[in-house]
């Protein structure tokens, strides 16, 4: 078996599988295979393996790799090319292409004898390098073509080899001679990454003989970990080296960065705090300027907590002082940042804007692009604020291309916050839904930092309102009870649960929690996003629990703040909020107030398409009606006026709206309520019984239809009142001693047809009254038994 030297230790498996490759290429059946791994970990040494084993097979090889700054499908257009394929044919695949246009590109790749084909970091060209992959692995399997791929991470495509760390003894192989108390720290701080523990280990040949390497590793090896995760051993290293420090200044900045490591461990609060105090307490004794200002730098990550946001500005002023004392630029626009988002936790958002202008012109001369990617994000999180989503996307756009460049580690979860904050203001309830999957699979991602939060508000908005609660209850107590970057917006995020759970007991709980921030600014982690003045949830929560002067006053608040930085669509929330606290307290001029503010949430929410803002300020009247008009169907819900033609559909919904809370069998209402038996279950009632109860409904549905029609509301009222009687003995006698009636082919066919019957027909109501079709859908329960569950944003009552 090939084995190419020492840059292959440890891959004998990822060799042979390629061995393999070619082997069935050479004999006309192709093949991909996909090497992934993270960097470092020796994918580009295993495709240099592969092509020279190629090569000496008789292979041709030809190579390429997505291009910065080109286009996803440059790559393949360098190798078409190289494979002596027509220019124009190539320079094609730059250019809006279709199917049948991949298809030929892969044909030409496919078509040669004894080929190799190497794509370094494919992932790099984004989801048209990829797409072509696809196509690419479909025609090589009819041909003696054989591609290699490397990716970071896993594509979904073709046979995949993931490379993961080498063991201790296969890492002393590759990185040869070195200390023999560095050799076991090389591998904790690597991860066993070839790439990284020769990096690594470049460093350690300047060491003296009397520094410690393990102390060294601990504070120059990268992190993995991204935002409020863990790297477990870069924790490991960090702990050795704690026990080996000799000098106050050595062992400040170990504790510092073990604190700083441990963030993303709710369990490990208290050791925090205890790390930082003895760091600080360290380098302030050493003396030494820029070990301080690392260390007051790590300070503030490690105790990140919502209620430090004065420290926090202060310290901050303090590392950039004693970084500037120490020329170190990197320390001082690390304390800028923590400036910015100091200033925006309080509320302060122009002095914010300035601190992050001057943290931005500092990375753009030091040429420190992660720090550009920083501050393009935050500009997108303010122009979001402000309502300037179209703007706020573009950026995001930046972001994304710039921090993908970069390979910053947290570039997916930033642009996915970003795109967040815009969908919860502008998105559909199709997103809606999409989004509360991704928060349950973070909440799984980073236990302990409530993620369910944001699904709750989710669940909420979308009427779901039974899982919102049970949402709310699960996580309440631990919220309650936890702290960390993320606690106020999830305290936030629970009050806006409670404003339409109507939880009296939950709003005084987190009513007490969130009084003592009162006048700041919800901020999550470091500024990425904002969910506006705290007054605001303090006005809802307020609400929730009658206390309305309050409730009066908070809102006023958040709107004085809101205006003054041109907050738009938090301005709109707390109008909107405003206008229901006004109404609920029905002062002398109160009505006149809140409907003034409603109309200028109305203005505000139109202008910026927070589509689901609009339909909640729509407000509902307190009575709806559904009825025969004629030979058509007449719904008038508020400002929604609808003339529809008779169908099965609405009179099952008129049943249920009949009947709100009750369940109706499908068989009931295919049957326009006469308790039909499914076939295969056996008589629940005898014939005469049935035939009576079939005529009697009969006769009660043409009474309401005349009803209806001469407008006679007594009359309408009596025959509802009997058929509703007549129902409720049907349900009664649909259960044998208590027991659900069995599944019968009737009874599903009367499931399926009912349930899609009844959904076009919302379909169709929603077309034309898009409010109460929204209602409709949230409300109506379909199955084997059907009902009518009154979501909000509908009707006190319904006229039927």
């Amino acid at each position: 078996m090939y084995i190419s030297g020492m840059d292959l230790v440890g891959r004998r498996r990822e060799m042979g599988e390629i061995e393999q490759l070619l082997e069935r290429a050479a004999a006309g059946m192709g093949g991909l295979i996909v090497v992934t791994g993270p960097d470092g970990s020796g994918k580009t040494a295993v495709a240099d393996a592969a092509a020279d084993e190629a090569r000496r097979r008789g292979f041709e090889v030809v190579r390429a790799s997505p291009a910065r700054g080109q286009p996803g499908r440059w790559a393949w257009a360098q190798l078409l090319r190289d494979i002596g394929v027509a220019d124009d044919i190539a320079a094609g695949l730059l250019k809006e292409v279709g199917p049948f246009d991949l298809d030929n590109a892969a044909r030409e790749l496919a078509s040669g004898t004894r080929r190799l084909v190497v794509v370094d970091d494919i992932d790099r060209g984004g989801l048209e390098a990829a797409e072509l992959l696809a196509v690419v692995a479909t025609r090589v399997a009819a041909g003696s073509t054989a591609v290699i791929a490397t990716a970071g991470m896993p594509l979904g495509v073709g046979r995949e080899l993931r490379l993961g760390g080498l063991n201790e003894d296969e890492l002393s192989t590759v990185i040869g001679t070195v200390r023999p108390d560095a050799r076991h720290a090389l591998w904790l701080a690597s991860r066993g990454l070839p790439g990284v523990a020769r990096s690594l280990a470049g460093g350690l040949a300047s060491l003296g003989q009397d520094d410690d390497p393990i102390v060294h590793l601990a504070l120059h090896a990268a992190s993995t970990a991204g935002f409020l995760e863990v790297d477990v051993a870069l924790v490991g290293l960090l702990e050795a080296a704690a026990s080996r420090t000799r000098d106050d200044r050595t062992r400040a900045r170990v504790l510092a960065r073990l604190a700083h490591e441990l963030l993303g461990d709710v369990a490990a609060a208290g050791r925090r705090r205890a790390l930082v105090d003895e760091a600080v307490e360290l380098a302030r004794r050493a003396g030494d300027q820029r070990t301080l200002a690392e260390v007051l730098d790590a300070r503030l990550h490690a105790l990140w907590d919502p209620a430090a946001a004065d420290d926090r500005l202060a310290t901050a002023a303090e590392i950039m002082e004693l970084a500037r004392a120490s020329a170190d630029d990197s320390r001082e626009r690390h304390g800028l940042f923590w400036r910015f988002m100091a200033l925006m936790e309080l509320g302060r958002v122009a002095e914010a804007e300035s601190a992050l202008a001057a943290y931005e012109r500092s990375a753009t001369a030091a040429g420190d692009a992660h720090a550009v990617v920083m501050a393009t994000s935050r500009h997108a999180m303010l122009t979001i604020l402000r309502g300037r989503f179209d703007e706020g996307s573009r950026l995001i756009e930046d972001v994304l291309e710039m921090g993908g460049r970069l390979e910053y580690a947290d570039t997916d979860r930033l642009v996915g916050t970003l795109r967040g904050s815009i969908g919860m203001e502008r998105g559909t309830r199709q997103e809606g839904a999409a989004a509360v999957d991704v928060c349950y699979a973070l909440s799984r991602r980073f236990p302990a930092h409530f993620f369910e939060a944001t699904a709750a508000v989710i669940l909420a908005g979308l009427g779901r309102q039974a899982e919102a609660e049970a949402e709310l209850e699960r996580i309440l107590p631990r919220v309650l009870a936890g702290s960390g970057p993320r606690w106020l917006s999830v305290m936030a995020e629970l009050a806006v649960v409670v404003a339409t759970t109507h939880d009296s007991h939950a709003a005084a709980d987190l009513y007490r929690g969130l009084v003592p921030y009162r006048g700041k600014f919800v901020v999550r982690g470091g500024a990425n996003s904002t969910l506006g003045p705290v007054s605001r949830y303090l006005g809802l929560l307020a609400t929730q629990l009658g206390r309305l002067d309050d409730a009066t006053s908070y809102f006023e608040e958040a709107i004085a703040l809101e205006e003054a930085i041109g907050a738009l669509p938090g301005l709109a929330r707390s109008l909107a909020g405003l206008a229901d606290a006004l109404t609920g307290r029905s002062g002398d001029g109160d009505a006149q107030r809140a409907s003034d503010c409603r109309r200028r949430a109305r203005s505000i929410a139109g202008r910026l398409g927070m589509t689901m803002l609009l339909e909640s300020l729509t407000q509902p009247t307190d009575e709806w009606s559904l009825g025969r008009d004629g030979e058509d169907w007449l719904l008038e819900a508020g400002d929604e006026h609808v003339r529809l033609r008779d169908s099965h559909g609405l009179r099952y919904l008129r049943a249920l709206l009949a009947a709100p809370g009750q369940e109706l069998s499908a068989l009931d209402l295919a049957a326009g309520g006469a308790g039909l038996v499914a076939s295969g279950v056996g008589p629940i009632f005898d014939d005469a019984a049935r035939s009576a109860y079939r005529h009697r409904l009969a006769e009660l549905s043409d009474e309401l239809d005349v009803a209806d029609r001469i407008q006679d509301s007594q009359r309408s009222e009596s025959a509802e009142t009997e058929r509703q009687a007549v129902l409720r003995e049907l349900g009664t006698a649909s259960r044998l001693g208590g027991r659900t009636r069995e599944t019968s082919a009737d009874a599903e066919r009367a499931r399926v047809n009912v349930t899609r019957t009844l959904r076009a027909t919302v379909d169709r109501i929603a077309a034309t009254a898009p409010r109460t079709g929204s209602h409709l859908r949230a409300s109506i329960r379909t199955g084997q038994a059907c009902r009518y569950q009154p979501a909000p944003g509908g009707p006190n009552r319904w006229h039927v």
